[in-house]
């Protein structure tokens, strides 16, 4: 009796998970939309562990460098593991999962999210962290990330967070509930409209300098892991003029560069040495679109030793 007991509580509960997983699957947002960028950290995956380069960052690597290109014009394998407002946190953890797939030649890290010494949004939290799968690392990103007012667990239980998105389903959701969304070529997220930069805001005055110290602790650590596995680290800021990037930033990425004997390369002050046009280069007047997504890659400096600023 005791055993036929048994048999039906562990039945029942796999049931129950199962109806949790299931639903969680089903409410939890697919992506496939208006907001694509919450579908690439998930690609990842399924694709092949062959690079020669990973990229890691948030916004300005995904729109900015075609891994299509690299490939084609210059043998260069790699895979932009990029999404929308990635914290450098994130990137450290999605880096040391990563490196459990493969061992690329070099990681290329782009430092416009160092600006950040704490969490930005939920929304963005869980374009990044919702795909990643469950692991150790993903588990560390999610409370390095969390803000106060977010529950932990409902980034392992989804339907935790999305059981209200029962009114909002739609013909995706269930489309895509044994497989994931595909929006992305090697996660680079091609934008082929023209939106012309033609004024930019007023600059913000600099209250403090320095940037945030979890920040540059978080590089030192993504720095260290990349040694200790035998990864060269380079970083890069890419051309896109908003938000500003303010000198006082990049003396201190420099001096950490030189310090290190490492590759910085500040794309900015090369727009020009690139063709960047920006009345026609931009599909939101600031991220490149697919006109100039390669000149970004920058592949002649790739192989060229550099220190601090070129």
């Amino acid at each position: 009796m005791k055993k036929k007991r048994l048999i039906a509580a562990v039945l029942a509960a796999a049931i129950l998970l199962s109806a949790v997983w299931l639903l969680g699957r089903l409410t939890r947002p697919k992506y496939s939309g208006d907001i694509p960028e919450g579908a690439m950290i998930a690609e990842y995956y399924s694709s092949e562990k062959d690079n020669d380069v990973i990229f890691l960052g948030d916004c300005e690597v995904f729109e900015n460098i075609s891994p299509e290109i690299l490939e084609e014009k210059y043998g260069i394998r790699s895979y932009i593991r990029g999404s929308a407002q990635q914290l450098v946190w994130q990137s450290y953890y999605i880096l040391e999962e990563t490196l459990e797939y493969e061992k690329p030649d070099t990681v290329v890290y782009n430092v416009n999210a160092l600006r950040y010494g704490e969490t930005v949004s939920e929304a963005y939290n869980r374009m990044t962290l919702d795909g990643m799968n469950f692991s150790k690392h993903k588990i560390c990103a999610v409370l390095a990330s969390a803000g106060e007012d977010e529950s932990i667990l409902s980034y392992f239980i989804p339907l935790l967070r999305y059981h209200s998105r029962w009114s909002e389903l739609q013909k995706d959701d269930f489309e895509y509930l044994f497989k994931e969304v595909h929006v992305s070529y090697r996660g680079y997220l091609e934008h082929t409209g023209i939106v012309p930069q033609e004024q930019l805001p007023s600059i913000p005055i600099l209250k403090d300098p320095k940037l945030p110290e979890i920040s540059m602790e978080y590089l030192e650590k993504m720095r260290l892991l990349c040694e200790a596995n035998g990864v060269k680290l380079m970083l890069v800021k890419s051309p896109c003029q908003w938000p500003h990037w303010y000198e006082e930033w990049d003396e201190q990425i420099t001096d950490y560069a030189n310090a290190h004997d490492m590759c910085y390369i500040n794309f900015i002050p090369l727009a020009d040495e690139m063709d960047l046009d920006m009345s026609t280069d931009t599909y939101d007047f600031n991220y490149c679109n697919y006109r100039v997504s390669p000149l970004l890659c920058g592949v002649r400096k790739y192989e060229e030793p550099c220190s601090g600023k070129p």
